[in-house]
C-alpha cells in the first residue's frame, strides 16, 4: 500500500473554527476514501492564523521564514491539496488570499483540490463558484467537481453535521480521491540552492 500525503490549508481565525471543523471533516472523509482504493495517506495540516505575521512580512519583504517556507513546502509538496476558508464580504479571506500570493505562480499546477467554504449564513454557498473556483483555475490546479460549503444550520444532527453536509462531504473526498490515485506520487519540493557551490569553492575552481 503507497502513502498519499494530503495538505490541508484552513484559513479560521477563531479556536475553535468551523473552518477548521469541516477541513477535518473532509481530512478523514478523503483518507478513508484512499483507504477504500488501496492507498494510504498522511495529513498535513497548515493552519494560516498561525503564519499571518510571516504572511504580512513576506509581502513586505519578499522572503519567506523557516516557518513560513516549511508551510509552502507542505503545500506545493502534497499528493492532493484541502483549501477551506470563512467568507468574508463574499469572497475568500484576505489571510487565505495573502497564502495564495506568496506562493510561486506555476507551484500548485495540476493539483488535485478540494474546495470548502464556511460562512454564517447559507446566501453565501456561490462562493467556492464565483471566487474560489476561478482562483484554483487560474493557479491550473484540478479542482474536484463538488466544492463543500457549510453554514451554522450545517452542523445540527445526530453526530454534529447536517445529513445533507456529510453527504457532500463523502462525495468531494471521494472525488479528491479518484484524482490522487490517478496522479503520481509529488516528489517533495527541492531547494535550489542545496547544490551551489560555496564561493571559495568557485574560487578554487576557477
Amino acid at each position: 500500500m503507497s502513502t498519499r500525503t494530503l495538505a490541508v490549508v484552513t484559513a479560521g481565525l477563531s479556536t475553535p473554527s468551523s473552518t477548521r471543523l469541516l477541513a477535518d471533516r473532509l481530512a478523514a472523509a478523503t483518507v478513508s476514501a484512499l483507504r477504500e482504493r488501496g492507498e494510504d495517506a498522511t495529513i498535513e495540516v497548515v493552519e494560516l492564523r498561525t503564519h499571518a505575521r510571516d504572511l504580512a512580512d513576506h509581502l513586505v519583504t519578499g522572503f519567506a521564514n523557516d516557518t513560513l517556507r516549511a508551510a509552502i513546502d507542505t503545500v506545493v509538496g502534497a499528493d492532493g491539496l484541502i483549501a477551506v476558508t470563512p467568507v468574508f464580504s463574499a469572497s475568500y479571506s484576505g489571510l487565505f488570499k495573502t497564502f495564495v500570493d506568496v506562493l510561486d505562480q506555476d507551484s500548485l499546477t495540476g493539483m488535485p483540490v478540494l474546495m470548502g467554504a464556511t460562512a454564517g449564513t447559507a446566501r453565501h454557498s456561490l462562493v467556492l463558484e464565483h471566487a474560489m473556483r476561478p482562483l484554483f483555475a487560474h493557479l491550473r490546479t484540478v479542482p474536484v467537481p463538488t466544492g463543500v460549503f457549510a453554514a451554522p444550520e450545517d452542523w445540527a444532527g445526530a453526530d454534529g453535521v447536517d445529513p445533507a453536509l456529510a453527504r457532500r462531504v463523502e462525495r468531494a473526498a471521494g472525488e479528491l480521491a479518484d484524482l490522487v490515485t490517478g496522479r503520481p506520487a509529488q516528489r517533495r519540493p527541492v531547494d535550489p540552492f542545496a547544490s551551489v557551490p560555496s564561493f571559495e569553492e568557485l574560487l578554487r575552481g576557477g
